[in-house]
């Protein structure tokens, strides 16, 4: 009788272990920081106070700088790629934490790039009042033309007419497409670890200046106010070729 009952014992422990839910798998998805740090030149971005110098001798002083980074993707080096869904942010040189950009749900894998435009996509461009990063009331959207501008510069210079800056790079449409696409380089060697245990951060350097010097020279005697049209496309041309780099990756 004894032996019967600690054998029923024993089935009704194994009954309970067959009956246990299965143990949820480990996460398949990391998370992924972007810091980007704005600088002119060698020298951080100082708002209203810092005169700065272009290659070609001309002074100013930045009073604002908002761009939006949006459309990002992760690239492996067998060709495929990870689209993060609804990637808009603004990342603003007057608002710190927006210099910060966490993207969850990354799958695990190991990336060898990133892929981001500068600006908003045409399609964003028409779809009425938005909300969050792509707020109207963010500033950075032109009622009047119906799209948002996709970098804002604004500041002060000696050699402008007016004495003022004002760069408003935007537009979707030819000729004056302004929208740009960018996979600045890892460093060589260097690939993204992305792991369910960890979170990397890629540090991007943000070189303002890249806006003036590069494929077309800007003069502010010549051009200090542009918002949209063809005037904002060789400013486009210019900051699409180099105005972002990877300074590192931490934490991989």
């Amino acid at each position: 009788m004894k032996r019967f009952f600690i054998s029923a014992l024993s089935f009704a422990a194994l009954s309970l272990t067959g009956c246990k839910k299965d143990q949820p798998a480990p996460s398949q998805t990391g998370t992924v920081s972007f810091a980007f740090e704005q600088t002119v030149g060698t020298a951080p971005l100082t708002l209203n106070t810092q005169t700065y110098t272009t290659p070609s001798g001309d002074q100013f002083r930045v009073s604002a700088f908002r761009q939006y980074i949006s459309n990002v993707k992760f690239n492996k080096a067998d060709g495929s790629s990870y689209a993060v869904p609804e990637s808009y942010y603004l990342v603003d040189a007057a608002v710190s934490s927006s210099q910060e950009v966490t993207i969850t749900d990354v799958p695990v894998g190991d990336y060898t790039g990133v892929t981001f435009t500068i600006g908003v996509d045409s399609a964003r461009n028409v779809s009425g009042a938005q909300k969050g990063a792509l707020d109207p009331n963010n500033g950075m959207f032109w009622t009047w033309n119906s799209g948002y501008i996709y970098t804002k510069l604004e500041g002060y210079s000696p050699q402008s007419s007016t004495g003022g800056l004002v760069f408003h790079i935007g537009g979707f449409k030819s000729p004056n497409n302004t929208i740009r696409t960018v996979s600045p380089a890892f460093p060589s060697g260097t690939k993204l670890l992305v792991r369910n245990d960890h979170s990397p951060e890629i540090h991007y350097n943000v070189d303002v200046m890249k806006m003036f010097t590069g494929p077309n020279t800007i003069r502010f005697a010549t051009l200090s106010n542009t918002m949209g049209g063809p005037n904002s496309v060789p400013v486009a041309n210019n900051y699409a070729a180099g105005m972002f780099t990877v300074e590192h990756i931490h934490a991989n």
